[in-house]
């Protein structure tokens, strides 16, 4: 276990927990933050993993979840523009 897979793990726990924290409760906006949140958190966690792992196709993977998690956010965004606000 090296330092790099040391930070993927911390990353992980610290991570994620704000981002259910969001996506579980409040409202649809908070909930598409924490969605576009866990977005950035796994594209970090996976170039961690990369490092730690020395594979070049975990670096390719988390470039392309980097890319395409805003356009899933957009996605979502335009179904909630079509929702009353309770």
């Amino acid at each position: 276990m090296n330092a790099w897979l040391v930070a993927a793990a911390v990353l992980t726990v610290g991570g994620f927990g704000p981002c259910l924290l969001l996506g579980l409760r409040g409202a649809p906006e908070q909930r598409l933050a924490g969605l576009n949140l866990a977005g950035t958190v796994t594209s970090a966690v996976l170039l961690l993993l990369a490092q730690g792992f020395g594979r070049s196709s975990y670096t390719d993977l988390a470039l392309d979840l980097a890319v395409l998690a805003p356009a899933g956010t957009l996605v979502f965004t335009r179904l909630l523009a079509g929702q009353e606000p309770r």
